[in-house]
This record gives C-alpha cells, structure tokens and sequence, in this order.
C-alpha cells in the first residue's frame, strides 16, 4: 500500500506547485497588470468580416447616444410644462459634475448663425436651388420686396444686404426641418399627443455602463422627477438614455444572482450534505472548478494575450462540467470497500473518467473549427478547464478523501436499488410502442419549431423603458443610430460628392412616406462642385448687370453704387467651406457624429435617416445599389445574421461532435457504444421537439445549450457503462447527484429575466431531466454486464 501512497503523493505535491504557479499568475493578471476582459462584440467575428470603417461608424452612432440623456418634461399648458422643467433642473443643477445641461433655447439659435456667415452665400436650400434654376428674374423681384415690406415677409436676419433674397433664411428653415424641436422662450420646445414639452438633454460625465455612474444616475433622475411633480401634479417625465438600460440590467441581474445563483448553490450544498452527510465533497468539487477556471484563463491569455468577457461568462459555465468528475470518484468511494484505498480505487476508475474528459474535449473543441475567433476562444477556454478540473480530481481526490470521510446520507440509502428497477430498453412490444410515441411526438415537435436569430429578440428592458423610448423617438423624429448609410471615399470631397447623389435617390423616397428624411453632414457642407455651381447661379441668375438686384435697386430708389456693394459684400460670404472648418463651429456639435473622417486611409461619413418604416428597409437597402462607395448598414440584421450563422454553425459542430465521440468511444464499448450516446441524442431530440410544441422559436443559445447537454450526457452515459458488480448502486448515486446539480446551476436558468440566459437554462433543464431519466433504460442486465464489462 505504501508503494501505491508514495507515487501519488508525490504528484500531489506536483500539482499544488502547479496550482501555486497558477494562483500567482492570475493574482498577477488582476491584481498586477490589471487585465479588463474585451467587450467588443466585434472581435468575436471572423477577420474578414471585421470591416474597419463599418465598426468605426456603428461607434460613432451609438456614442453619440450612449453618453446622452433625454428628458421630456410635458404638460397640457407651455407654462405648466415650464414650470416643471425648472423645478426638475433646478433638482439637478448641484450635479453637474455627473450630467451637465446641454444648451438649449436661444444659446443654440444663436449658435446656428456662429461660423457660417463667411459661406452664407452658399447656404441654399434644395427648393431654393431649383427655383434658380427654373424661376424668372421677376420672381426674385417679388421675393426681396416682400422681405424688405412684407409683415409677414419672414425673419430679417441681420442687415437686409446680407441676405436680400432670402437664400439663407430659407436654408436655416430646411435645416430646422430636420427636427421637430423648436426654441421657445430660451427652451427647447417640442408638441405632440394633446401635450407640450419641454426639452431637455443632458450629456453624462462618465461611462454609461459604469456601475457606479449608474447607482449615482437614476436615483438623481428620480429625485428630479419627483421635484417636477411636486411642482406641477400630474405633469408627464419621459426619460431615455443608454445608462438607464444599463442600470435596469444591472439591477435584474443582481435580482437573479440573489435568487438564481444563491438559491442553486443552497440547493447543492443541501443535496450534498444528503447524500454525504457532508460539506467537504462538494467544497473539494468546487475546488477543481475552480482551479479549472484559473489554468484555463492562465494559458488562454499566455495562448492570445486577451480575454472576452463572453469567453469567461460562457466559458465558466462550460467547465461546470468538470463536477461530474468529481463527484464519480466520491459516489465509488463512498460505495467503495473500506479497505481498497482511495489511490487504487482512483486507478479502476481511471478508465471511464480518462473517456469522459476526452469525450468532452472532443465535444467542446469542434467549436475550434468554426471560422468564429469568439467560438474559438471559448473551445479553448473550456477544454483547458475540463483538464485543469480532470488533473486536480486525479492528482488530490485520492489524497484528500479517505474511506473513512465517507458516510452516506438518508438520499443516498433511498437512491439505493432504484436503477435496477428502471425499465429497459429491449424489443418486446411495450417497449416499441412507447418508441413509436415518444419517436411520433418528437417528429410533430421538431416539424413545429422554427427558427428566429433577431437581436430583437433578446432584449430585455422593463416595458416602461421601452415604452418611452418608443414615444420619444415618435416625438423628436429621432433617427435610428442601427440603420444608416455608410459612405466612403478617397477624399472629402469625393464623400460629399457620394452623399448628394445618395440623397438624390432618397427624395423620392421622402414623397414615398419610407421616410421622413435625412440627415448628413453634406446637408450643412456642400461638396466643392456643389458650391461652385451654386455660386454660379447665384452670379448669374441674381447678381447679373440686368438682374434681379439691379432691378431690386431701381425699385428702392438706389444707385448703382450701391448694387455693386451689396454684390460685393454677397461675394465676400461665399468663401469656400470644407468639413474640418464646419465641425469646428458650434452649429456642427449636434451632427458631428456623421463625420467619421479617415479610418484606414479612407474617409468616411453616415447618412442617418428620419422617420424610418421598419418594412421599408428592403427599398432604403436597395437605394444603395449602383452608387459606388455607399453601404446600407442595418446593425440588427447583421448582429441578427451573424447569430444565425453561429446557431447554423454549432448546429453542424454538435451533429460533428457525436460522430467524434463515438469513434474515440469505440474500441472500449464496442457494441454497446451506442448505448453510451443514446440517452443524450435521445434527450437533445426530445428537447427541440418540446421547444417546438410550446411554441419556442430556435436561436443560437439552444444550440450552445445542445453543445453542453452533450459533455454532460456522454458523462452520464459512461458513468451508467462502467457499472462493475461490486460497484452497486455507485454510477447510478453518482449521474442523479451530478443532473441535479446542473439542474440547480444551470436548468434554474430558466427562471432567467434575460432572453439569452432563459433559453440556454430551458434547454439545460429539459435536456438535463431527460438523460438523466434516460440513461438507466440503456444498461445492460447484471448477467450481461459482468460478461463484457472491461475491468480496468
């Protein structure tokens, strides 16, 4: 017995070294060079779908948003709803150093005119132009004498020599077009649905995914509601804002590791101590969990030097795998005689826990042959895991536990004897006829079940939140930041040149009702062409020795003198514009966005669009066609399709995984090979026909759900194989204890408020309940297993 002792020891204090290497190395990542996992959800893509300047443009969008927060403070009289944004302002202003006021009201008019009197000759809107070009010099006349006499005649903006046509006022209107949100009263002023509001934007000072900025945010947010109601009762607050999302993610998250995660690890502990009387058994399984989870980061970041985020949240949940292990040595040990020692014992188990962790890594590293570096990452992560967790059960299990640690508890005593009478697998007519059920359900559920990848789907923000959204966005015609047009070019110009001829596709659209309009940065910079022929009308349909400013002069009772100064002052405000001296400005601050400038030495910039129709999207995708540099980018279909090819992807991976791990299992089980694979196949098959027949569309955390339930299933299965004699009711202790914890770790899942989590846990819970009830039905009798059973 010593000489069995001796060896294991000392590779026990092997793998404390190693363990101690890994504790240290990690310790160092976090602590020391203070690692941030990666949150791009683009570097989960393949590298030639991972498009530069696409990803820099979805960036500008959405940060033009995700540090923003809109409030519309409404009431049915203006003053009241006046009255309520200053009591909600005033509840905010000590804390601007976290939201700080944007400018409103008569600040930002006046920014308006802030930069552009040097180009105002250029300003023409599009009616305008075509009026040049189509309408008679006495239209003009007419037009400059109503400004001049008119009552009506419009706003006088600055000296009537600035602007005697009124080609900048009508210009400044068409911009104002693309907004419904006006300035009134040094406010921001916006109607709709029998109510006036009060608008008002505010940019947060911090990360909008930051923890804290969030703790910090909505409580202030809702102070400041209460002050506006206070103010004025009844009054209507409707809030939007990527860090209120956040927050509400937040808050349902640490509801349901509360209540989820507390309540499974309770559940655990519980069923551990009834099966073993004892805490120590599964504080040793979460032991090899957990070294599993630190060799598996250790060498996935010395193997890429990064880590997604995604990679350790789903990864984590993979190697939770890794408790089958364990738990099958302690069911033999318990079950075990007292005078085999747990060293020798661990050599007869050997066997099946060597096929159980090849199966596994099989299984989990199809997922490397997919051209996804995110599934990749995560293939890595979890097969390293599986072995870290493998090699700590193997090294210290046996050192560890005695035989004298083990004393079975009231579960365990009534487990006793119930595999034997469980109903067999065998072609008598009992047996096919329940086949031929069970097989005429599967097919009616699986001939159901559909397919559904939409993003959409999976969102999970309170129904309020989404709710206001909705009505804000109706209310300021807001553009959707996930559908736009993506132009590009060699040079600025060429990009605005790009934009103009897109916008000439658009126009008809606009009359069509597809959508309300556009929004572009050539809209407020025409390109170098464009200016240079609005110029040129400008010269020639107005300025001429004959024209209408001539004849304009007569009328008023001037001189040629001065028909040559106001020409000359139009003409000193026609210099050139360009995009960089316009986003320097105060009026670009709100259109930045739309410039994307060089990316990869190519310039770039966004068509964002009003008023979008979501069935629209084929006729906005197909204005793009033929127009050279311009993309029609619709961030929801693609993150939609890319998900669709990751559940096709792991649909063809799993399907590959159980011809893998049939051949590797093989050569040991021979005949009875299928026997192994059957409860999880069966289990998976029954699962997606249950999905089907509830009405549960497929999506590709079914699938990743599927991936697992077979690492865990091919477990169970070989646990249920290996039954020798003398073994009892071990295998079988050993598969109802390990399904019930992954019911409780992750089946609870299905409780989930979040799409994503409550798929995978819905599969786990049935897929898990299933083989677990199916494993037993595929063993064989004791007379036929004592004659082929290999003995290790």
């Amino acid at each position: 017995m010593i000489t069995h002792k001796r060896p294991h020891r000392h590779l026990a204090l092997l793998w404390a070294l190693v363990v101690c290497l890994l504790v240290g190395h990690n310790a160092w990542l976090w602590l020391g060079k203070r690692i941030v996992p990666d949150t791009d959800i683009l570097a989960l893509l393949p590298a030639d779908q991972r498009d530069p300047v696409l990803q820099q443009s979805f960036t500008h969008m959405v940060d033009s948003a995700q540090q923003r927060v809109v409030i519309l403070v409404g009431a049915a009289e203006w003053n009241d709803a006046r009255r309520a944004a200053d009591a909600w302002s005033a509840a905010l202003a000590p804390h601007a150093d976290l939201l700080r006021l944007d400018a409103a009201g008569d600040e930002v008019q006046a920014g308006w005119l802030d930069g552009l009197q040097a180009h105002a000759t250029l300003l023409i809107s599009k009616e305008q132009e075509n009026q040049l070009r189509e309408q008679p010099a006495g239209f003009w006349l007419e037009s400059a004498l109503g400004r001049l006499y008119g009552a009506f005649g419009g706003p006088k903006l600055g000296a009537f020599r600035d602007d005697p046509f009124g080609l900048l006022a009508g210009w400044m209107q068409e911009r104002a077009g693309e907004t419904p949100v006006r300035p009134r009263d040094g406010r921001l002023f916006v109607a709709g649905q029998g109510r006036e509001y009060v608008l008002l934007t505010y940019t947060l000072q911090q990360p909008a995914f930051s923890l804290a900025a969030q703790r910090q945010v909505v409580p202030l947010l809702d102070q400041a509601g209460a002050a506006a109601q206070r103010a004025v009762p009844g009054v209507e607050v409707i809030k939007a804002g990527v860090v209120l999302h956040a927050a509400a993610a937040g808050r349902q998250a640490s509801s349901e590791v509360e209540t989820i995660g507390l309540g499974s690890l309770a559940g655990i502990v519980l069923l551990t101590w009834l099966t073993f009387r004892s805490v120590k058994p599964i504080t040793l399984v979460l032991l090899a969990i957990g070294i599993g989870f630190l060799g598996a980061l250790s060498v996935c970041w010395l193997l890429f030097g990064r880590i997604h985020l995604l990679t350790l949240v789903f990864g984590a949940s993979l190697i939770g795998v890794a408790q089958d292990y364990g738990i099958y040595f302690l069911c033999h040990r318990l079950g075990a005689d007292p005078a085999l020692d747990s060293p020798r014992l661990l050599r007869r188990l050997l066997p099946g826990l060597g096929l159980t962790l090849l199966a596994a890594v099989i299984g989990y590293m199809g997922l490397a042959l997919t051209p996804f570096p995110g599934l990749r990452h995560m293939a890595v992560f979890s097969a390293l895991g599986l072995v870290f967790a493998w090699l700590t059960v193997a090294c210290w299990f046996p050192a560890l536990v005695k035989a004298r640690d083990m004393r079975a508890g009231w579960l365990a005593r009534r487990y006793t004897g119930l595999a034997a009478r469980w109903p067999r697998v065998s072609a008598s007519p009992a047996t096919l006829a329940l086949l031929a059920l069970l097989g005429a359900g599967a097919l009616l559920g699986c001939m159901r079940l559909t397919v559904n990848d939409d993003i959409r789907s999976l969102q999970s923000s309170p129904p309020q939140l989404v709710q206001d959204q909705i009505k804000l966005g109706k209310l300021l015609d807001v553009p959707s930041p996930v559908q736009y047009y993506l132009v590009r070019g060699a040079t600025d110009q060429q990009v605005l040149q790009r934009e103009e001829a897109l916008k000439r596709k658009l126009d008809p659209l606009i009359a069509q009702g597809h959508i309300a309009g556009y929004q572009a940065l050539s809209n407020w910079v025409p390109s170098a062409q464009t200016q240079r022929e609005r110029l040129a009308l400008v010269e020639g349909r107005l300025l001429g020795a004959e024209g209408p400013l001539a004849a304009l002069a007569q009328q008023v009772g001037e001189d040629r003198g001065w028909v040559e100064a106001t020409r000359t002052h139009l003409l000193s405000r026609a210099a050139p514009m360009s995009p960089d001296a316009f986003l320097r400005t105060p009026a670009s601050e709100p259109w930045r966005h739309l410039w994307i400038g060089e990316v990869g030495g190519v310039r770039a910039s966004i068509v964002a669009l009003r008023g979008m129709r979501y069935a629209s999207i084929p006729v906005l995708e197909r204005a793009a066609e033929g127009l050279e540099g311009v993309q029609w980018v619709d961030k929801v279909g693609g993150i939609s399709a890319v998900l669709g090819r990751y559940r096709a992807y792991m649909g063809w991976v799993v399907l590959g995984a159980y011809a893998l791990v049939y051949l590797v299992l093989f050569p040991r089980y021979r005949g009875r090979t299928w026997r192994v694979l059957a409860p999880t196949a069966a289990a998976s098959v029954l699962t997606l026909a249950l999905l089907g027949l509830s009405g549960q569309s497929l999506q590709l955390f079914h699938v990743l759900a599927l991936m697992l339930l077979l690492g865990v299933g091919v477990d169970y299965g070989i646990f249920m194989q290996e039954r020798h004699g003398k073994d009892g009711d071990a295998p079988w202790l050993a598969v109802g204890l390990s399904a019930a914890n992954t019911l409780l770790s992750f089946g609870l899942l299905a409780l989930s408020g979040t799409p994503a989590l409550r798929a995978f846990g819905l599969t786990m819970l049935a897929g898990t309940a299933l083989v677990w009830l199916a494993a037993p039905c595929f063993i064989l009798s004791e007379e036929e297993t004592h004659a082929e059973t290999v003995y290790a």
